[in-house]
């Protein structure tokens, strides 16, 4: 791979604003989403969801429902072949989540652990009949109390829901504690000792949705001969073949998995929830089995982010230099283990150079659907705590909140909390982007009114892609990828592809491919498809470029080694001999060797992590706790914008999904654990009329481990805003709001306790 020399080369493409390649298809509607599909003689599954959140699964008789005229098909946890091993799905820091469980969650076998959790699926005729023969399943349920609250949970004598998990110091006692994390440093007695300030407070969060629009889909066809091939909406057509084949006991070749656009995922679409039921259901009719999701469906059963519990302790002295930070946290993981509190624990005290701490996090199981990453799983919830302490610490301290983290910022050669020192990171730059914005410049008057700024961390990952550039008679190129397209990352790797071909970004055309169609690719997931994806993209084209090297010096009787490749066209060191385009030599393929096909498959180590910072100005109405975003900056370190629109564009949609969470999204659960709040009616996300035009600072402190310079960047805007927004309600009225939502009912009650 290049290095810094790379990096510090003028581009001719990294860094313009092409249109993307995708975008006259989804403009028209001629792009295909998975409930597009259709296959002929195709039946319609639909899935029996539980009514209780706790409850003995005591018979379920299905023999009136496949009476019904119409019905094919019905299926239950019996139907699933019998499990060994287990199934690798790790994710940024979770708990590993085995077979056993995972068809648990699909299909519920001696107990329903949330209210939602599927007990049957049947396939009929048309959609109508489905709904309908779901009434003739005949369940007998013994309700039981449902563990709801994260505190309750974690007591020795709170009702377990899973057998299988253990305490890690008894392996007799059953627990609903699914794992403990534990990071420090230090002496955090002798750092408390050591402060002048001292701050102390306690957080909570509820579980939030990622709020895609797509609902989830998938239509199944097994063939006579054993092979399948599932249609879906998913970030991993990989993962989603090895959960099948796993699942179901088939062969992992046998199934191709073609995934179709994506309305949207966020993180929660890595992972199989119709798919094998689909499957399943084909297998045994004989036919193509289609399944797609209500709202309803969405919400309750197929996961939301962690709800939370966090303790946040810090310590600083008089000049605002930090001493020590304890933080403890709890995670719901719904009905299974594998909540992000792992990752929360590496990112809480992430941005800040401090001595003595220690940061323990817990995996607690309660009574409600088994969560899925949403954007920088886990790090939001941390840095609400972190970032709204550190306010105050540098409220305390009468220094700027901004020269506070400045004066605390971790840099290159700093320890991370693990404990590997950083490479070269941006998080002072991304700070004093923020100070030096006309936003921060500005004055805010009025009664009301504050102005609250925060910043935050996530890891970034880089994992396995596979990319194919093909060269084309006319002197284009293809490229091919396996790298799910749901941020413009068709057109981000096309640009990477085209600035070493030199071609325009038009002149490559992207495509992602399905699992029989490419190499193995891992999820579109991790902030990982613009680094990694890209990565291999730029190493096909090298490859590619090799290979045309090769071609020109056949042509011009010379040694390979005597052809550099500049600008899109071949030139040879010797004199006299004039350079070839890629346009003339693509025409001569087929009389120098045959086609060319540039491959590259890669598992990057050198990823960068990202910062970014929020500025956010509220106004509160103080007779009805409503709150009003009125302006809102963010800045970020890309390490370079390969496309800065869609780097803006991150940025704005990450921020306004952290506006929301801090201002009124939220799951409304009753005392049986019942969902109260499963529609888009009720479950409050901000639209256009909640949210002014946000304003993104792109900074580039170039990545050292990538040949452009290039970070992962999706996840991290949506870290910051809610400690931005309560910091800034703080300033405006003086409350200090430790619970997300902020929203009017809960900042009223702060406001008048």
């Amino acid at each position: 791979m290049a290095g810094s020399e790379t990096q510090t080369q003028d581009f001719k493409v990294i860094g313009t604003r092409p249109i993307r390649h995708d975008g006259i298809d989804k403009v028209v509607g001629r792009a295909k989403y998975g409930a597009d599909y259709s296959a002929p003689g195709m039946l319609h599954g639909k899935v029996l969801r539980s009514p209780y959140a706790h409850a003995r699964i005591k018979s379920i008789n299905v023999e009136r429902a496949l009476r019904m005229p119409g019905v094919k098909a019905v299926i239950t946890h019996r139907d699933f072949a019998p499990l060994t091993g287990e199934v690798e799905l790790q994710y940024g820091g979770e708990t590993p989540f085995d077979a056993y469980f995972y068809t648990l969650n699909l299909l519920a076998k001696e107990k329903v652990l949330y209210h939602g959790h599927p007990v049957a699926a049947l396939a009929a005729t048309s959609p109508h009949i489905a709904e309908e023969a779901l009434g003739l399943i005949d369940v007998e349920y013994e309700e039981l109390p449902p563990v709801l609250d994260l505190m309750a949970a974690m007591k020795p004598d709170a009702p377990f829901l899973l057998a299988e998990v253990r305490a890690q110091d008894n392996p007799d006692q059953p627990t609903n504690v699914a794992g403990h994390f534990q990071f420090q440093r230090g002496d955090l007695d002798r750092g408390f000792k050591a402060a002048t300030h001292i701050v102390e407070r306690e957080f909570t969060t509820t579980m939030v949705h990622q709020g895609y629009i797509e609902p989830h889909n998938a239509l199944a066809i097994y063939q006579p001969d054993g092979h399948a091939v599932v249609y879906c909406s998913t970030q991993g057509p990989f993962e989603i073949r090895m959960m099948c084949s796993k699942i179901l006991g088939m062969d992992a070749g046998s199934i191709k998995v073609v995934p179709a656009e994506i309305g949207g995922g966020f993180g929660a679409k890595n992972y199989a929830f119709l798919e094998p039921l689909a499957l399943l259901l084909s297998k045994q009719t004989g036919h193509p089995v289609k399944m797609v999701m209500t709202r309803n469906e969405v919400l309750r059963a197929t996961g939301p982010t962690s709800g939370s519990r966090i303790k946040v302790k810090m310590g600083a002295t008089r000049d605002g230099t930090l001493t020590a930070a304890e933080v403890w946290m709890a995670f719901e993981a719904g009905a299974f283990p594998g909540s992000p509190v792992a990752v929360a624990c590496i990112t809480a005290i992430a941005p800040y150079k401090i001595a003595n701490f220690q940061v323990d996090g817990y995996d607690v199981l309660v009574n409600k659907p088994k969560v899925q990453p949403y954007r920088a799983p886990g790090a939001g919830n941390a840095a609400h705590g972190v970032e709204s302490v550190i306010d105050e610490l540098a409220e305390r301290c009468g220094i700027d909140p901004l020269d506070f983290r400045i004066r605390n910022a971790v840099k290159e050669g700093s320890a991370s909390v693990p404990g590997p020192a950083f490479k070269r990171i941006g998080y002072i730059e991304v700070c004093e982007a923020i100070k030096n914005s006309d936003h921060y410049r500005s004055q805010l008057s009025g009664r009301n009114r504050g102005r609250g700024v925060a910043t935050g961390f996530w890891i970034n990952t880089g994992m396995e892609s596979t990319a194919t550039v093909n060269i084309h008679s006319d002197g284009t190129a293809s490229l091919v990828t396996g790298s799910v397209d749901i941020g413009g990352t068709r057109a981000s790797t096309a640009m990477c592809a085209a600035e070493v071909l030199g071609l325009r970004a038009e002149d490559v055309r992207p495509s992602v491919a399905d699992t029989d169609s490419n190499g193995f690719t891992d999820i579109t997931g991790g902030s990982r498809v613009a680094f990694a994806t890209g990565l291999a993209a730029y190493e096909a084209a090298r490859d590619a470029v090799r290979q045309l090297k090769e071609r020109a010096a056949k042509l011009w009787e010379i040694d390979p080694q005597d052809v550099e490749w500049i600008d899109g066209k071949a030139v040879s060191k010797k004199n006299g001999v004039p350079p070839m385009t890629l346009r003339d030599l693509a025409k001569k393929l087929s009389r120098t060797g045959g086609p060319v096909t540039g491959r590259a498959n890669v598992h990057p180590t050198g990823v960068g992590p990202t910062f970014a910072a929020c500025l956010v100005d509220v106004e509160v109405d103080p007779e009805t706790g409503k709150v009003e975003i009125l302006r809102c900056t963010m800045a970020l370190d890309a390490g370079k914008a390969i496309h800065p629109s869609y780097v803006e564009g991150q940025m704005q949609g990450g921020a306004s999904q952290g506006i929301g969470w801090a201002l009124n999204e939220e799951y409304v659960f009753d005392e049986r654990g019942v969902m109260r709040n499963a529609t888009f009616l009720d479950y409050r996300m901000p639209t256009c009329l909640d949210l002014p035009m946000i304003e993104a600072i792109i900074v580039e402190v170039p990545n050292p481990g990538h040949p452009y310079g290039v970070r992962g960047l999706a996840e991290v805007p949506i870290v910051p805003p809610p400690a931005a927004v309560a910091n800034a309600i703080s300033h405006a009225i003086g409350v200090r709001m430790t619970h997300l939502p902020m929203s009017p009912p809960n900042l009223f009650k702060a406001m008048h306790r």
